[in-house]
């Protein structure tokens, strides 16, 4: 069992510096507890991925990862021959007969891994991130409909390989396309949002030490407020520590305006994010 209870999951999170809520220790907990996948989802930068590594770190297992994008294919995601040794296999075995060849080919020697058949095949444990699944196309989700239902993969040559041990199953998503109802029933869900100012604060102050309880709870503050801007990217609480950490080499305690307006391409990455972060805040 990957975590004892809510709670336990809660406190080994909390330890390996992510904070969470209870509705994130209770999902992790029973994503372990059901070997059901855990799919999250939510706007970027919330703390999905990081969630992953969380799980990976706190329990010693390794993290495989595949990070999706358009034009993903089953050969990047689950497995492809390795072409050029079977062909100086081929060539090697001229005069064999092309029976015994193709038999000597389609073998384990000739076959590459990718992180979904890694993940299957590991007899360590594992957590699989399926990162960013809303950016694949819609046949990848099929490709993953027997892997999270069955925890086994069907190679053609070889037969179906089942999974040693299941893996921990984390997908993200951040909502750019609906997913299919097929993925969606195979998965127990997860909404991430961005955290209140409060929780903000508390998460600057475990991930940068040495920062002043003052300066996290400005800082938190002054993010909020961005984000209830209509900008085209909101700062991601990867980029709020950013800030902090910048603060902090730049010997800052206080978050005044002239602190902002130095250091708002920190969190900022539009010009017209900034012209109308600088128009809101009166900078």
């Amino acid at each position: 069992m990957w975590f004892a209870s809510p709670s336990d999951a809660g406190e080994r999170l909390d330890t390996a510096g992510y904070l969470p809520d209870d509705s994130i220790s209770t999902s992790v907990f029973l994503a372990g507890a059901l070997g059901k996948p855990l799919l999250t989802e939510g706007p970027a930068g919330v703390g999905k991925t990081q969630l992953a590594k969380a799980v990976a770190g706190t329990t010693g297992a390794r993290l495989v990862r595949l990070q999706c994008y358009e034009g993903l294919d089953e050969a990047r995601a689950l497995y492809e021959w390795n072409y050029k040794k079977q062909l100086l296999r081929i060539q090697a075995g001229q005069g064999e007969g092309w029976d015994a060849t193709h038999d000597d080919i389609f073998t384990e020697e000739f076959l590459l891994e990718r992180p979904l058949l890694a993940a299957i095949r590991s007899e360590t444990p594992v957590v699989l991130l399926i990162d960013e699944i809303d950016k694949a196309d819609v046949e990848v989700e099929g490709l993953l409909l027997e892997i999270l239902s069955d925890y086994q993969v069907t190679i053609p040559e070889l037969g179906t390989i089942a999974a040693v041990r299941r893996p921990y199953v984390v997908l993200t998503s951040n909502a750019t396309r609906e997913l299919s109802e097929a993925l969606k029933r195979r998965c127990l869900y997860l909404h991430l949002e961005y955290p209140t100012p409060e929780r903000e604060r508390d998460i600057v102050l475990a991930q940068v030490p040495g920062i002043e309880a003052s300066l996290a709870e400005q800082l938190a503050r002054t993010v909020a407020t961005l984000r209830a801007l209509e900008l085209k990217k909101s700062p991601s609480i990867a980029e709020t520590i950013d800030w902090a950490n910048t603060l902090l080499a730049l010997g800052r305690t206080e978050l005044d305006e002239a602190a902002i307006g130095a250091t708002l391409g920190v969190v900022l990455k539009h010009a017209s994010d900034q012209a109308r972060a600088r128009k809101e805040l009166a900078l």
